[in-house]
């Protein structure tokens, strides 16, 4: 019998896409304040795995995650490019806020409070007006890092989030990624195809192989 707690707990996730088994068995733990690197080649399922986990795709199997569903930073940060940094991070908040409210700008006081702190927790201080398209590549993926901690959840997960970054980029972004896992008691599970950094910002290795997850 699985038990609530705040880390991540999956067990037994399978997911079949057009009458296609793509993942089976899936088994995996992150703990608060560990960071897991998911590995394995193009097309090996890492994306359906963490689209699953975050609900965006139909599995069958357990997902447990504490009180909130995880946070999912996408590869190429999905920001809208004429809103803000601010704008941007308080679409995370959508889920309490409702859509209307924020599609008329209604925000609450502490919500547009809260998205400041999230925009200051990823080394944005001060950026909360800049559109996001006149930031530059890294910056915009710290907003969507900000984006997801402004949902609330004690799990982020991170899809290929330093593909598109320069090296040092991508170093600044994992770094605050472990960061916060280790800082504020996230539990991360961050895909990446670069085994250095892999080694050098995962806490443990898991490669995803025709659709079983072993350890790296």
């Amino acid at each position: 019998m699985l038990k609530r707690r705040d880390g991540l707990l999956v067990q037994g996730l399978a997911v079949t896409l057009a009458g296609r088994r793509i993942l089976s068995g899936i088994e995996l733990e992150v703990a608060p304040g560990e960071v897991v690197v998911l590995e394995g080649p193009s097309g090996s399922g890492k994306t359906t795995l963490l689209r699953a986990i975050a609900g965006l795709l139909p599995c069958q199997g357990q997902v447990l995650s504490g009180a909130a569903r995880p946070a999912l930073v996408f590869q190429q940060h999905a920001l809208a490019g004429r809103l803000t940094a601010r704008g941007n991070t308080l679409v995370g908040a959508l889920g309490r806020t409702g859509f209307w409210r924020a599609a008329l700008g209604l925000w609450p006081a502490s919500e547009r409070t809260a998205a400041e702190d999230c925009l200051a927790r990823v080394g944005l201080t001060g950026l909360g007006d800049v559109r996001a398209d006149r930031l530059s590549g890294g910056q915009r993926q710290r907003v969507a890092v900000a984006r997801a901690l402004s949902q609330g959840a004690p799990v982020l997960l991170a899809d290929e989030p330093v593909a598109s970054l320069d090296p040092a980029n991508a170093e600044a972004v994992l770094g605050l990624l472990r960061d916060l896992a280790q800082g504020q008691g996230l539990a991360v599970l961050v895909s990446l195809h670069q085994p250095d950094l892999a080694r050098r910002f995962g806490d443990r290795r898991l490669r995803l192989l025709d659709g079983r997850l072993e350890e790296g």
